[in-house]
């Protein structure tokens, strides 16, 4: 039976879900834009993705420090506000006939500098509003409603542009954020005001504040170094996938599509297993199995042949790299917020994100440039030998991933402080949250 976390929980579950929904059905609609209307060429869509990420880790090194001496609820709803307006600029200016490669790059940048913030920001909420037992119900809902937005996002999407025009998916993922920002002011209460810092002047040493704590901590280090480089050097092979399948090997758009939208139900499968495998194994075993078992995944990937044997080989990976996340990515994802102290999560969340995201963009341009020397092939087969060393990075010494060592832990929830009791808010059930993912 699945217990409930409450009425606050469950709109900024809602928030979570519409604007995950929108920012997948909207996949790849900035370099479609920029290929059938703008016509750039390949150089200007992989400025386009690489640099929107880049510079937007960049702008948003600032804003950790920042989102953490303010409410959370207000942050939240202002990166949402800003993401909406700066993705309604697109179908605005292509109504005027007067849109620019320039203003698609910008548009990139600020979505992805305030992605940094509201994920910051939503971090810090979820531990005020949901009971530390939850954590890990509630991440693992929100990965949940990730997978299945990822899974039914892109084939949807891609029916309206074909229906509506290029920049349909756009405007459905502006009005997502606003709808998104409408949850979250619909959680109500009251919020308290986090505590000053001793000086209200901001110091250039505030910047890192957020890589400093986390490496200072043995196991959230590992953690986030594991983190970092399993993401980035999966996605770092996702362009040379494409040229491989798409190119060389003869596989339609659609069969192409289809090999990596059915895999995501293991995402689903995943995530509704995490919380049942930590319970019966505990956490550190099922991190150091999932975490082991995904990385050794991809290198399968550099095996690919054309035809019907081709494709499912691919979507055997895919369905097995994609389950062994889902059941990692809510651990992860409930140790960091148990191991980081109240008045850090945003911080630490913003330099795990400004590192990934920073990751991401330089592995997938060193990637590129390998895949140019080597072939398309060996690159992701680089890549995928690479991954099997990744799991040395994970915590191994007993007794680590168990318990928590926030000295904060037991400090009232936010609905608690809300209501004007001292007490913490009993458990109110079974949730996932939007900070989740890793």
């Amino acid at each position: 039976m699945r217990r409930s976390l409450g009425r606050e929980f469950r709109w900024l579950w809602a928030a979570f879900g519409v604007s995950t929904v929108g920012t997948w059905l909207a996949f790849n609609a900035f370099p479609l834009i920029a290929i059938r209307v703008l016509h750039t060429g390949s150089p200007e869509v992989s400025v386009l993705a690489a640099a929107g990420m880049a510079v937007g880790a960049a702008v948003a090194v600032p804003l950790g420090p920042w989102v953490e001496f303010r409410r959370k609820r207000p942050v939240m709803v202002g990166m949402d506000l800003v993401r909406c307006a700066a993705m309604l600029s697109v179908p605005v200016a292509y109504a005027l006939d007067l849109l620019t490669f320039v203003q698609l790059l910008i548009v990139s940048i600020v979505v992805a500098a305030a992605d940094i913030a509201f994920r910051s920001a939503s971090g810090a909420c979820l531990k005020a509003l949901v009971p530390q037992e939850d954590l890990l119900v509630a991440n693992g809902r929100f990965e949940s409603t990730s997978w299945t937005a990822t899974m039914i996002g892109p084939p949807l999407g891609g029916a309206a542009i074909g229906l509506l025009g290029p920049v349909t998916t756009v405007v459905a993922d502006a009005a997502s954020y606003l709808l998104s920002a409408l949850g979250i002011r619909a959680i109500g209460g009251g919020e308290p005001r986090p505590a000053r810092r001793e000086t209200s002047r901001p110091r250039a040493g505030d910047l890192l504040d957020g890589w400093r704590y986390i490496l200072s901590h043995p196991e959230l280090r590992l953690l986030f170094l594991n983190s970092s480089l399993v993401g980035g050097l999966i996605l770092a092979t996702e362009p040379l996938l494409s040229v491989l399948m798409l190119g060389r090997l003869g596989f339609a758009p659609w069969e192409y599509g289809l090999a990596f939208a059915a895999p995501c139900a293991g995402g689903l499968i995943g995530s509704r297993l995490s919380r049942r495998l930590v319970a019966r194994y505990g956490r550190r075993k099922v991190v150091l199995v999932a975490g082991t078992l995904a990385a050794c995944w991809p290198v399968g990937l550099a095996f690919i042949g054309p035809g019907v044997a081709g494709l499912v080989l691919v979507m055997v990976v895919e369905l097995g790299l994609i389950t062994c996340i889902s059941v990692y990515n809510p651990v992860l994802a409930t140790r960091r917020l148990e191991l980081t102290a109240t008045d850090r999560v945003a911080r630490v969340l913003s330099a795990w994100s400004v590192t990934k995201n920073a990751t991401v963009a330089a592995l997938t341009a060193l990637w590129g440039l390998l895949a140019s020397l080597t072939g398309p092939r060996a690159a992701i087969a680089i890549a995928g030998v690479l991954l099997l060393a990744t799991p040395l990075l994970l915590p191994r010494r007993e007794g680590s991933l168990e318990k928590s060592s926030d000295p904060a832990a037991d400090e009232p929830t936010l609905a608690s402080v809300a209501s004007g009791d001292g007490r913490p808010a009993p458990a109110r059930g079974d949730t996932e949250g939007p900070a989740g993912s890793a």
